[in-house]
């Protein structure tokens, strides 16, 4: 197997082809977007694959690298601080979000010396995140669970307030005539009971159905004929004389 160059030439190829008007497209259209691009950045003339840069330490027991096509997993302080919150507050993620970036440098206007409430944020468990790294980094002598501990305590005390704050709306609301529809645990408190009474349905139909089934075998033994029960009568005395000594 030789070594294939048409990859290099591709900007060579290309600018010849729209030259002649052998690319596919109506005459006079203009060139691709891509042309532009691969004719600033060509493609690199190493043909073998430069071994990627490792993030993690490397293993001093490994002799050779090992899967060099494969990049290496990059990781995150906020990753392991993500997980322990969601896992110890998982209705967490039941709460709508909404993602919106106007300039995507959201993350330089925001200030975590001040405390979880940031400008144009709601209060979410990514606060409660960028609050403990902020603690763990700047604070001497902080640890991970002392800065869980602070960061947790302050998103508390902001849900205990927003939740003050929404029944007082509601209460207010209420008192003007509004009209408030079932809460999410009043839904939920009725299917539960829905729930039950076709499980204490079901349950009634198969006491019924087991009950009959032990009638009719009952039955069914009542009902023999006289001679097939004197034969079985007949029968069990016979084994029980010959049982005797």
């Amino acid at each position: 197997m030789g070594r294939h160059f048409r990859p290099q030439r591709v900007y060579q190829t290309a600018s010849s082809f729209l030259a002649t008007n052998l690319i596919p497209g109506k005459a006079g259209e203009a060139a691709p977007a891509w042309l532009k691009a691969v004719e600033s950045i060509p493609p690199a003339e190493l043909l073998t694959r430069p071994y990627p840069i490792q993030h993690t330490a490397p293993n001093p027991r490994a002799k050779k690298p090992h899967n060099i096509f494969r990049p290496t997993r990059i990781t995150y302080p906020e990753d392991e601080l993500r997980r322990d919150f969601y896992r110890d507050h998982p209705w967490e993620l039941a709460r709508p979000k909404m993602v919106l970036e106007l300039d995507g440098k959201d993350a330089r206007y925001r200030d975590w010396s001040k405390g979880l409430r940031q400008p144009g944020m709601p209060l979410s468990g990514e606060s409660v995140v960028q609050r403990q790294l902020w603690l763990m980094e700047n604070t001497p002598g902080m640890s991970k669970q002392m800065a869980y501990d602070i960061a947790r305590r302050e998103f508390y005390k902001l849900r205990q307030q927003e939740e003050m704050e929404r029944r007082i709306a509601q209460e207010e609301a209420r008192m003007v005539g509004a009209y408030f529809g079932k809460s999410q645990i009043q839904i939920g408190m009725e299917l539960e009971d829905q729930t039950f009474e076709a499980w204490k349905a079901w349950a009634g139909q198969e006491i019924a159905r087991i009950e009959a089934q032990r009638s009719a075998a009952y039955t069914s033994i009542g009902d023999m004929p006289d001679e097939v029960v004197a034969e079985d009568g007949e029968e069990a005395e016979a084994v029980g004389a010959g049982a005797m000594p």
